[in-house]
């Protein structure tokens, strides 16, 4: 008799385990050069000091392609050590999610499904799909932001305590744009956290999407709204402003071509958190933003992220 079980879809893999700025240069390669339609690359922090790459595909990949983005990134050494296969979708996802580590940053606690009663009652658990490793909280850059974040909210906190104005400089609610959000992950901590409304925008429709699924999953929805956007011209970004809290957690080069319409986009008192910058990288962000005062500087996994607030004009 035929077996009544579903069928599970089939998809190709290959995995690499290199350093963390090679798994992220050939992440970027991967996402640029290759049809997103058909490919997906996931990240994961191993927690011995290297990172693991897997790259599926829903079909045969170009193994001469792959090869070829993997020696620019990681060397052709790694290149030579690729080996691909045929696995069934659940077997990779479960893969991931075995993997995947919570990540703890402050009071916030970053975990796949499988860790979800895990959650301590003073953490602020935020569950993201172990799948879509990068944007989860592994990465410095990610990390980075969470922790900003953190030490903001405990400002505030002690701000409440004392009855004085909120260290963001609003009398009234709170204004935060998430640009670049990826994941959701930083828009869905701030939501939790500050229980305010969170802009999230990203110019890929696909992270949109995941996005979408991650606030869903969160019970964030009556925060956190999403939309594809380019940068910040769009209207409905601009009606939003001025934000008192910006993430920016992209790269040195769209961080410096957004400086001055960002910059103008922030409330008097309010901050931009900086991130995706190496420390070698941290400079001349702080020259394009040099209107903001810096107020704190993370070092963490060979990353930097840096806190910059606009001093109101009577201070």
């Amino acid at each position: 008799m035929p077996s009544s079980s579903p069928k599970r879809a089939k998809v190709w893999v290959t995995r690499l385990e290199t350093d963390e700025q090679s798994a992220h240069k050939l992440a970027g390669a991967v996402s640029e050069q290759l049809d997103t339609q058909r490919s997906a690359v996931s990240l994961v922090d191993n927690g011995r000091g290297g990172w693991q790459v897997a790259i599926h595909f829903d079909g045969p990949p170009d193994k001469s392609t792959v090869q070829s983005l993997v020696s620019a990134a990681a060397g052709p050494a790694a290149a030579k050590r690729l080996r691909f296969e045929r696995v069934t979708t659940k077997d990779w996802v479960k893969e991931s999610l075995a993997d995947l580590k919570p990540v703890e940053a402050g009071r916030f606690l970053i975990h796949g499904a499988h860790d979800r009663v895990g959650v301590p009652p003073n953490r602020i658990g935020i569950e993201i799909e172990a799948a879509l490793a990068f944007g989860t909280g592994h990465h410095g850059t990610t990390h980075g932001c969470l922790l900003a974040l953190d030490d903001l909210c405990k400002r505030v906190g002690k701000a409440r305590s004392v009855h004085r104005l909120s260290p963001f400089g609003a009398r009234s609610g709170l204004r935060i744009l998430d640009l670049g959000t990826g994941s959701g992950v930083l828009a869905i901590a701030a939501a939790r956290a500050l229980r305010h409304h969170v802009l999230g925008t990203d110019i890929d429709a696909e992270a949109i999407r995941v996005a979408q699924a991650n606030v869903r999953l969160n019970r964030v929805g009556a925060f956190v709204a999403l939309a594809k956007a380019e940068g910040v011209a769009r209207h409905w970004v601009r009606v939003r402003a001025p934000f008192n809290l910006v993430f920016a957690n992209i790269l040195l080069g769209p961080l410096q071509r957004l400086a001055a319409p960002l910059t103008k986009l922030i409330a008097p008192g309010g901050r931009i958190i900086l991130s995706g910058l190496l420390p070698s990288q941290a400079n001349a962000a702080l020259s394009a933003y040099r209107p903001l005062a810096l107020e704190h500087r993370i070092e963490l996994d060979g990353w930097t992220t840096l806190v910059m607030r606009r001093v109101p004009a009577s201070s």
